[in-house]
Protein backbone atom coordinates (compact mmCIF):
# COMPACT_ATOMS: atom_id res chain seq x y z
CA UNK A 1 0.00 0.00 0.00
CA UNK A 2 1.85 3.50 -1.19
CA UNK A 3 2.01 5.73 1.73
CA UNK A 4 1.07 9.31 0.77
CA UNK A 5 2.17 12.49 2.72
CA UNK A 6 -0.81 15.27 2.38
CA UNK A 7 0.46 18.31 3.25
CA UNK A 8 -1.94 21.38 3.08
CA UNK A 9 -3.31 23.96 5.91
CA UNK A 10 -6.82 23.33 5.09
CA UNK A 11 -8.51 20.79 7.09
CA UNK A 12 -11.76 20.15 4.94
CA UNK A 13 -9.22 19.63 2.08
CA UNK A 14 -7.30 17.26 4.09
CA UNK A 15 -9.82 15.25 5.30
CA UNK A 16 -11.85 15.09 2.22
CA UNK A 17 -8.92 14.52 0.17
CA UNK A 18 -7.74 11.90 2.87
CA UNK A 19 -10.83 10.08 2.12
CA UNK A 20 -10.21 9.77 -1.27
CA UNK A 21 -7.44 8.63 -1.25
CA UNK A 22 -7.48 5.91 1.17
CA UNK A 23 -10.71 5.04 -0.89
CA UNK A 24 -8.14 4.10 -3.52
CA UNK A 25 -5.78 2.06 -1.32
CA UNK A 26 -3.36 4.75 -0.26
CA UNK A 27 -2.33 5.06 3.72
CA UNK A 28 -2.08 8.86 4.60
CA UNK A 29 -0.21 11.11 6.84
CA UNK A 30 -1.44 14.38 6.69
CA UNK A 31 0.49 17.61 7.18
CA UNK A 32 -1.11 21.43 8.44
CA UNK A 33 2.11 23.17 8.12
CA UNK A 34 6.06 22.92 6.79
CA UNK A 35 7.86 21.88 9.99
CA UNK A 36 5.27 19.24 10.58
CA UNK A 37 5.51 17.79 7.03
CA UNK A 38 9.20 17.61 7.65
CA UNK A 39 9.14 15.63 10.70
CA UNK A 40 7.15 13.38 9.46
CA UNK A 41 8.93 12.86 6.50
CA UNK A 42 11.86 11.84 8.42
CA UNK A 43 9.36 9.43 10.44
CA UNK A 44 8.48 7.31 8.20
CA UNK A 45 9.37 8.35 4.38
CA UNK A 46 6.38 8.46 2.08
CA UNK A 47 5.97 7.29 -1.69
CA UNK A 48 4.87 10.26 -2.91
CA UNK A 49 3.99 13.97 -1.20
CA UNK A 50 0.84 15.88 -2.25
CA UNK A 51 2.19 19.36 -1.41
CA UNK A 52 0.85 23.06 -0.86
CA UNK A 53 2.33 26.01 -1.75
CA UNK A 54 1.01 28.31 0.82
CA UNK A 55 1.70 26.77 4.03
CA UNK A 56 1.96 28.31 7.77
CA UNK A 57 5.72 28.57 8.67
CA UNK A 58 8.12 27.17 6.25
CA UNK A 59 6.19 27.38 2.54
CA UNK A 60 6.38 24.59 0.06
CA UNK A 61 8.47 25.83 -2.16
CA UNK A 62 11.04 25.74 0.78
CA UNK A 63 10.08 22.18 1.71
CA UNK A 64 10.65 21.08 -1.37
CA UNK A 65 14.25 22.56 -2.27
CA UNK A 66 14.82 21.06 1.55
CA UNK A 67 13.41 17.77 0.33
CA UNK A 68 15.18 17.52 -2.99
CA UNK A 69 19.03 18.56 -1.38
CA UNK A 70 18.71 14.82 -0.48
CA UNK A 71 15.66 13.11 -1.85
CA UNK A 72 14.18 12.26 -4.81
CA UNK A 73 10.62 10.92 -3.41
CA UNK A 74 7.82 12.24 -6.21
CA UNK A 75 6.25 15.79 -5.15
CA UNK A 76 2.75 17.37 -6.21
CA UNK A 77 2.54 20.21 -5.47
CA UNK A 78 -1.74 20.82 -5.38
CA UNK A 79 -1.76 24.84 -5.01
CA UNK A 80 -4.16 28.15 -5.67
CA UNK A 81 -0.89 29.77 -6.89
CA UNK A 82 -2.00 29.07 -10.90
CA UNK A 83 0.45 31.42 -12.76
CA UNK A 84 2.44 30.44 -15.29
CA UNK A 85 6.24 31.48 -13.31
CA UNK A 86 4.38 29.68 -10.17
CA UNK A 87 4.56 26.89 -12.28
CA UNK A 88 7.55 27.01 -13.62
CA UNK A 89 9.25 28.26 -10.38
CA UNK A 90 7.57 24.57 -8.83
CA UNK A 91 8.99 22.30 -11.10
CA UNK A 92 12.10 24.09 -10.98
CA UNK A 93 12.09 23.64 -7.52
CA UNK A 94 12.00 19.92 -8.10
CA UNK A 95 8.19 19.18 -8.30
CA UNK A 96 7.25 15.94 -10.19
CA UNK A 97 3.86 17.77 -11.29
CA UNK A 98 1.99 20.25 -10.41
CA UNK A 99 -1.87 20.85 -9.92
CA UNK A 100 -4.22 23.77 -9.29
CA UNK A 101 -6.94 24.43 -7.05
CA UNK A 102 -10.06 23.79 -7.60
CA UNK A 103 -9.02 20.62 -9.02
CA UNK A 104 -10.41 17.32 -9.85
CA UNK A 105 -9.98 14.19 -7.30
CA UNK A 106 -10.02 11.95 -10.06
CA UNK A 107 -7.16 13.78 -12.15
CA UNK A 108 -5.46 14.22 -9.11
CA UNK A 109 -5.62 10.59 -8.83
CA UNK A 110 -4.17 9.75 -11.93
CA UNK A 111 -1.16 11.92 -11.57
CA UNK A 112 -0.12 10.27 -8.33
CA UNK A 113 -0.49 7.27 -10.34
CA UNK A 114 1.72 8.11 -12.84
CA UNK A 115 4.77 9.70 -10.79
CA UNK A 116 4.53 6.24 -8.67
CA UNK A 117 4.52 4.48 -11.99
CA UNK A 118 7.76 6.36 -13.36
CA UNK A 119 9.27 6.28 -10.09
CA UNK A 120 8.85 2.43 -9.88
CA UNK A 121 9.73 2.37 -13.88
CA UNK A 122 13.51 3.89 -12.64
CA UNK A 123 13.71 2.00 -9.69
CA UNK A 124 13.38 -1.59 -12.21
CA UNK A 125 15.49 0.18 -14.26
CA UNK A 126 18.31 1.11 -11.82
CA UNK A 127 18.07 -2.49 -10.49
CA UNK A 128 18.23 -4.27 -14.37
CA UNK A 129 21.78 -1.90 -15.06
Amino acid sequence: MPHVLLVDDEEALRASLSYSLMKEGYQVTTAPDGMTALKLFHKQVPDVIILDLMLPGIDGMEICWRLRAYSDVPIVMLTAKDQDIDKIWGLEAGADDYVTKPFNTRELMARIKAVLRRRAGEKSASAEI
